[in-house]
């Protein structure tokens, strides 16, 4: 079966390339989005994108998610991840049904910030630019893989 991944992008990750391009590069969100469905192509999952300037919004997705039988979940919490303790319970809830990676841009930790979601995720990846979001896909499939394998 074909595994089917959902990323959500949280907010202001539309305005990629324009925004702070020193620290976040030049690559656009139509870009990225063209080369990760590449990359799904290329790798056998399907990949369902997401852009969200609303915790509320994201958050019904991630339970539709559930509901529609998606098995990861690959989010970019942006500004989420300060303050979004709505997004942290409803991680928590769908933990059992949703596996989930945090990926980010910058090195979070060098920028001395902090993610509330993070403890949630079944892992990070940060600060290799836009290649944090192909670590965090390649991570998730073989977390997928592994699972799909110990059920056999």
């Amino acid at each position: 079966m074909t595994p089917r991944i959902l990323l959500i992008q949280g907010p202001n990750l539309t305005f990629l390339g324009r925004r702070e391009p020193e620290l976040y590069g030049t690559t656009t969100a139509a870009q990225l989005d063209a080369m990760v469905q590449d990359h799904a192509r290329r790798n056998g999952y399907e990949l369902d994108i997401m852009y969200s300037h609303i915790e509320g919004e994201a958050i019904g997705r991630i339970y539709r998610a559930v509901d529609d039988g998606v098995d990861g979940l690959v989010m970019n919490p942006a500004g989420f991840m300060y303050a979004g303790y709505a997004m942290r319970d409803c991680l928590s809830a769908v933990a059992p049904f949703l596996p989930y990676v945090e990926v980010h841009i910058t090195n979070i930790e060098k920028r001395h910030l902090r993610s509330i979601l993070a403890e949630k995720a079944i892992g990070a990846v940060f600060g290799f630019g836009v290649d944090s979001y192909f670590l965090g896909l390649d991570a998730m499939l073989r977390h997928l893989n592994k699972r799909t394998s110990a059920a056999d």
